[in-house]
């Protein structure tokens, strides 16, 4: 079984509820199947008659009614599970931020993927725990009956669950290449519709259609095999049942035929020896049927893995070491510190940072410079808690940034990326995004930013409904929302800047420039720029390159070098 998914289960009241009804009522509904069996066999046999008929009916009508039960309960608890696991992926990609799954490997985990896990909620697990428990009462009751067939029985009943195993292992393998093969379709055909404008501004658009197709068709080669185990499986499972009832029912007939064996006794032991080998039959049908969820859920808790136990072992409501109550709202922009910090991406080689240390002294203004790649949005994305070091430890005012709670030194940041995601919504929501603002802080916001021009221009001003990413805007009005966004934090003491005048004109760059001068004002600031603009707002200068700093000096003392160079 799943442990993620059972321990899951268990940590929601709900879900836990359905889940054991759920399982005892496949339990009790399985151990009816003695009394069905011990009255069929009377019946038919005259020994109980006419007076067993009555009884023989209400123990069908009530596994019908547990079957019914059972399935309610299965819906229930697999409904539950999959809305907490979807609930908790989406937490998850927000809290990731860039550094989070693929949008389109994520969609078809929380789409296609967690659907898949259906069979394995109400069909795998009930059929586990009738498979436990159910055999070994048949056996009891057939060793009781007829100590010979007991035997066979308990010879045989092994060799379903080994072949099973071994077909498993075999189908396991390949569902989870069938998984792969349907991420990567997913991701893929997503990427491709974001960017099917450029494609075919390119003449690129027939060309990627030519790598969908190829992408569908190893995902329908991955599919048919898996299909071919599951089938192969079936006829493995049912052909060793199949034999292991023959071993049982031809001694019994022998033995009937020669008076050495009651025909009522014969009966029973026909009607529950196929019983003994059913629930693992189905055991192993359902677990089949559910490797493609297990696979999937495999992948859900691997990328949940991480932020597991984050939330759990932050200091609750601290941010700098003080109860919340006791922070003054004068609080100076705190001391950043990188001690030894090491981070290294999945599937990549070589380490984004490379035990890095720096130290951005309260109210300083850093610029991060080097080549692309080199590491420096990787420092932002730290300080933003989207990834955490794999080696080596951030510090915020001393306090280890690991144990703080992320909500709060979230509302201590104000952020501006390169590439600002603006919404389907008013400009004044789209300013206001990063909490509650009136009016009047929103409007001094846009004037800051000196977007208040062009935002009042506008058929509706701060009204006015952007379209989808802020298509009817400039790139220089998209980014000087971005800045009023950061303006309508006025108690953010760390401003965060990537890269805001990388695709700007010379005046849209210099009205953010004068922007970012005004806003970085008392805050710390750490900016990635390339542009000398940018750079010259800075009191130091780092750079770094392949994952190191390469050098780390005054914005002063680099001027001096280069009039000295002149």
């Amino acid at each position: 079984m799943h442990k993620d998914l059972l321990r899951l289960a268990r940590a929601e009241p709900a879900v836990r509820r359905h889940l054991a009804i759920c399982l005892a009522a496949a339990v009790l509904a399985g151990l009816l199947v003695l009394a069905q069996a011990e009255l069929l066999s009377g019946v038919l046999s005259g020994r109980f008659a006419v007076a067993a008929l009555l009884p023989l009916v209400a123990v069908v009508v009530v596994r019908g009614a547990l079957g019914w039960l059972q399935g309610v309960s299965a819906g229930h608890t697999a409904t539950g599970v999959k809305s907490v696991l979807r609930a908790r992926l989406m937490r998850r990609f927000q809290e990731s931020g860039p550094a989070g799954p693929r949008s389109g490997e994520l969609v078809t985990l929380v789409g296609r993927g967690l659907d898949a896990l259906d069979p394995y909620l109400t069909g795998y697990l009930p059929a586990a725990a009738v498979a436990s428990i159910v055999p070994i009462a048949v056996l009891a009751r057939l060793f009781v009956a007829d100590l010979a067939s007991a035997l066979i029985v308990l010879v045989t009943l092994p060799l379903i669950p080994v072949f099973g195993a071994l077909v498993g292992w075999t189908t396991k393998t390949v569902t989870e290449r069938q998984w792969r093969a349907l991420s990567r379709l997913g991701g893929h055909f997503l990427d491709v519709v974001r960017g099917l404008p450029t494609l075919r501004a390119f003449g690129r658009a027939r060309h990627q259609s030519t790598v969908i197709r190829e992408v569908a068709a190893a995902h329908r080669a991955a599919t048919m095999r898996t299909l071919r185990v599951a089938f192969l499986s079936s006829l493995v499972l049912e052909l060793v049942a199949s034999l292991s009832l023959a071993l049982v029912a031809v001694p019994v007939g022998l033995r009937l035929l020669s008076g050495s064996l009651h025909l009522d006794t014969a009966l029973l032991v026909l009607l529950l020896a196929p019983e003994a080998y059913l629930p693992l039959r189905a055991m192993g049908t359902k677990f089949h049927a559910s490797v493609e969820g297990v696979a999937a859920a495999d992948e859900a808790f691997a990328l949940l893995a991480p932020a597991s136990g984050d939330r759990d072992d932050r200091t609750e409501g601290t941010l700098d070491g003080r109860p919340r109550e006791a922070r003054r709202e004068d609080t100076q922009p705190p001391e950043i510190r990188f001690e030894h910090v090491t981070v290294r991406y999945p599937g990549r080689e070589e380490p984004a940072l490379d035990d890095v240390s720096l130290v951005v002294a309260p109210g300083e203004r850093v610029a991060l410079v080097g080549e692309s790649g080199g590491g420096k949005s990787t420092l932002l994305h730290l300080l933003l808690g989207f990834i955490t070091p794999s080696e080596g430890r951030v510090l915020v005012d001393g306090v280890d940034l690991a144990t703080l709670d992320l909500d709060e030194w979230r509302r201590r940041l104000a952020f501006v990326p390169q590439r600002p995601h603006l919404f389907a919504m008013s400009v004044a929501d789209n300013i206001g995004l990063g909490g509650a603002a009136s009016p009047e802080l929103i409007r001094a916001a846009a004037a800051s930013a000196q977007a208040a021009g062009f935002v009042e221009a506008m058929p509706q001003g701060y009204e006015t409904v952007l379209g989808e990413r802020g298509v009817n805007l400039s790139a220089g009005q998209r980014q000087r929302v971005a800045l009023a966004r950061a303006f309508c934090r006025p108690s953010a003491e760390v401003l965060l800047l990537d890269e805001p005048t990388a695709r700007l004109d010379g005046r849209s760059e210099a009205a953010v420039v004068e922007a970012t001068r005004t806003l970085a004002e008392g805050r710390t600031a750490i900016v990635v720029a390339h542009r000398p603009a940018m750079i010259g707002l800075a009191d130091r200068v780092v750079r770094i390159g392949a994952g190191r700093i390469v050098h780390d000096r005054h914005s002063d003392a680099l001027a001096a070098e280069r009039g000295d160079a002149r």
